[in-house]
């Protein structure tokens, strides 16, 4: 077997892992049984070589890591039916005054009631189907990526070019720009830990960690033995980000110019170099052990402290669940405890 490194993502109520030719995504339902959908796939770096450079693969990775994330997402919340139980309990007290009505002898009343429930659920079913399409996901991904951009990298931009004002010193500017960008990522990372919601959804994230720790470790994939492996990982996409934060600081110090419109354009043509680069930087922290890839991700394991939480059981149960559908877990501790991949 050979070395594979398994990658996930929380989502609502459940896990995605990503192997090396499919994903999975393993949701707990409302009435306690877990759902598990498996998509097969084939990544841009199998497909040429140019997508295996260096730099180039961190981008590409980057909007892979992007669209299946916002996919697995939206697909999460369809197993949801909090929705469709309030819809369902309205059609019904609604049929049922129809019935009373009908009884009374009010037909026309009746019947008005019977087809707006009718056309209720008619259009219900076409919302539905409209839902998942592959346009409407790349649009939210569009939107969602476009909200990110102007927050963590346009308005700090913007901010911090108003010191222009006071100051000529262009590397004084650009590191109040970085630290701006990092408070303001932080600020919203911990804002959002407070939500009810996003607790659990770091708690499945808690639990993703673990489960890949302990995979990585050789040990049998139980809930017991997840549990005892760190919630922290090397390879998380909070570092990933904390590691964007920090390279875009140095390379913006190189650009100095007090024009608005330049600083703003530096930044957005620079965006898949700092996804390219920061990518490396975590390959190479993911995969190495010394005093300088230790270093490395340490600032993301602090702030790892405030995107996990210590899961329970049950997740730890959900994101076994999705890794057993992407590898052979048994054959792959085996390798791990024998030195035994190949090469």
């Amino acid at each position: 077997m050979k070395e594979v490194h398994i990658g996930g993502q929380a989502v609502l109520e459940g896990v995605m892992m990503k192997g090396p030719d499919s994903y999975a995504l393993s949701v707990r339902k409302p009435d306690n049984e877990i759902a598990v959908t498996v998509t097969e796939y084939k990544s841009f770096g199998s497909k040429s070589v140019l997508f295996r450079i260096p730099i180039i693969r961190g981008v590409v990775n980057f909007i892979e890591s992007l669209y299946i994330g916002m996919g697995t997402l939206m697909k999460s919340a369809e197993y949801d039916d909090t929705d469709a139980i309030e819809e369902e309990k309205w059609a019904k007290e609604k049929l049922e005054e129809a019935e009373e009505l009908r009884k009374a002898g009010k037909t026309q009343k009746a019947e008005k009631i019977e087809k707006k429930v009718e056309k209720r659920k008619a259009d219900l079913e076409k919302d539905k189907a409209k839902e998942g399409t592959s346009s409407e996901l790349i649009l939210t991904l569009i939107i969602s990526l476009g909200f990110a951009i102007a927050v963590f990298m346009l308005l700090p931009t913007f901010v911090a070019g108003l010191l222009y004002k006071v100051t000529d010193n262009s590397i004084l500017v650009n590191l109040c720009e970085g630290v701006l960008r990092l408070a303001i990522f932080i600020t919203y990372v911990w804002a959002i830990s407070k939500m009810k919601e996003i607790k659990r959804t770091y708690m499945y994230h808690g639990a993703e960690h673990k489960t890949i720790n302990c995979l990585e470790a050789g040990d049998e994939l139980t809930p017991e033995n997840v549990l005892k492996h760190t919630r922290f990982h090397r390879r998380c996409g909070t570092s990933f980000l904390f590691i964007v934060m920090f390279i875009s600081i140095i390379l913006f110090m190189f650009i100095r110019t007090k024009l608005l419109w330049l600083r703003i354009l530096s930044r957005l043509l620079l965006i898949p170099v700092i996804a390219g680069l920061s990518y490396e930087v975590i390959r190479y922290a993911g995969s190495h052990e010394n005093a300088f890839a230790r270093a490395l991700s340490q600032p993301g394991f602090w702030v790892q402290r405030l995107t996990t939480k210590e899961p329970d059981k049950d997740m730890c149960e959900v994101a076994i669940k999705s890794v057993e559908a992407v590898i052979d877990w048994r054959e792959y501790i085996s390798c791990v405890n024998n030195n035994s991949f190949e090469k």
